[in-house]
Parts: structure tokens; sequence; C-alpha cells
């Protein structure tokens, strides 16, 4: 059990820690059921306390947890595109532990039959979630495709995921609009130049008619729940929400995110 965990585990009514103490099954990983039941008896001022890696690259698999915990479900169905192999995202968690239905993408797994070989571009994404029917409303949808993913997920129509985990650049400030300029054969070249700022996809999830609820702590994913859904968490001013890069090249023994770009050959496209 974590150190929060613990903390939160003390604060219970006594009648629900007898509970516990005589059942082993409520725990699981860092996030206890004591952190998820003091999540229902008030309103989730920040996602990052519940934090944890089972399958995710960072905390997302505890984050996705509280949040499906508070919202509940409905299909249990999620897409993901962008997962690599498959063995660090952010559904295998849910596909392998709970038995949620899936569609996994990406451009680069011919080899790997469980996810399909998609070149995703903003041209063809509703076609391929048609192609492999894709129920109009579902559950989860995580976008992990480094350069495009701010345009894809803009062209994304006739599909509501009831919560959207999308790929930030940290490294742009959280003041600032920005958006790599649209290349449906775009392609990640490791340098800070990739992705869109906080601030470009909070205005885009807005108009979708989603709530920013956070962000998790290394500064890679946004966690979007729909409008009607989000009354458990407290609104925080997105500078808040924002996380820098945990990740990339250091400066001063901090973290800074990538190695930057040649201002020569790119340019952002204000949002």
């Amino acid at each position: 059990m974590s150190q929060i965990a613990r903390g939160a585990y003390h604060k219970l009514p006594k009648r629900i820690r007898r509970r516990l103490r005589r059942s082993r099954d409520n725990f699981h990983g860092n996030v206890s059921f004591a952190v998820l039941w003091l999540a229902r008896q008030r309103r989730i001022r920040t996602i990052n306390e519940f934090e944890t890696k089972v399958y995710s690259q960072n905390g997302e698999d505890g984050i996705l947890r509280v949040i499906f915990h508070l919202i509940g479900t409905t299909n249990r169905f999620c897409v993901e595109f962008g997962v690599g192999d498959g063995r660090e995202c952010n559904t295998r968690y849910l596909i392998e532990k709970k038995g949620w239905r899936y569609l996994h993408m990406d451009a680069n797994n011919s080899n790997s039959p469980p996810i399909r070989n998609e070149h995703i571009t903003a041209e063809n994404i509703n076609s391929l979630l048609m192609k492999y029917k894709v129920p109009p409303e579902f559950d989860l949808l995580s976008v992990d495709i480094d350069y495009n993913t701010y345009w894809v997920w803009k062209s994304i129509a006739g599909y509501r995921p009831r919560v959207a985990v999308i790929e930030y650049n940290s490294c742009i400030s959280p003041n600032e609009s920005k958006a790599v300029k649209y290349d449906p054969n775009g392609v990640w070249d490791g340098s800070t130049y990739f992705g869109a700022s906080l601030l470009a996809l909070a205005a885009l999830g807005k108009a979708k008619g989603y709530t920013l609820v956070g962000c998790d702590d290394n500064g890679v994913n946004a966690f979007f729940v729909r409008d009607e859904l989000a009354l458990s968490f407290v609104p925080s001013p997105l500078e808040e929400i924002y996380r820098p890069p945990g990740y990339g090249i250091r400066a001063d023994g901090k973290y800074i995110g990538h190695p930057p770009f040649d201002e020569r050959h790119f340019s952002w496209v204000p949002i």
C-alpha cells in the first residue's frame, strides 16, 4: 500500500477498517479500497494522488481506475491507438484484469495479431472506427500517436467516448495554444516538435463537450471526462492541472523534456 493509501486507511470509519482487515481482496497494487472509498465521499481535487503503474507508462492505470470508480462504466469498451507492441499502454490493465473489449491500432505492429496494423490519419480515423465496428458510445479512448494527436482527435466525429486520454506536449508552456502543422505522413523525430499544447487540447476538448480533469505527474497524458459526467471533479485552473516534463534531457537537475527542434524546418500552428 502506498503512503497515501495508508493515510487514507486511517481516515476511514472503524466499521470500514474492520471490513478491510477481514478481506485481502479489497486492495490491488498501490491503489487501495481505502483511497477509492474516500474518493466516493468527496469531490476529487486532484487525480494525481491516485496514480499507480501496472501496465501503463506512468500512473495512468491508477488514475483511470479512480475515474471509472466515480463515473461507472457502460459497455466496457476501449479504443487505443499508438500502443506499440501493447505491453505498456493505458488499456492493458482494463483488458486483462477487468475483461474489457477493445480495439488496439498501431502503424508498426504487423506481427502482433491482436493489434491492428493501421496508419492513422485525420482523414481515415472515422472509417477505421467504422471498419472495426466501434460502438458510437464507449467508455474509453486513448490517443498516443506522437505527431498528429491533436488533428486526429479533432477529426473524430460520430463517436463519444465517456473518457479520453490524450497525449500532450508538456514542453510547451501552459499559456500557449498551438499544435504541429498537420502532415498525414508526419513522424515524430524525437525532438520537442510533436503533438499539441495542453491549452490547445483543453480548448478542443471543451468544444467536444469534455472537461479536463488532470494530467499525470510525468507530463505525458491529459485526462478528459464528458461534461455531464465530470461533476465529481472540482474544476481547477489549467495552470494547476498542467504538469511539466518528467522525462527527457536534464538541466540543473530537472527534466526538461526532449531535445529542441530545428526552427528552420518546423513551425507551430496557433490554435
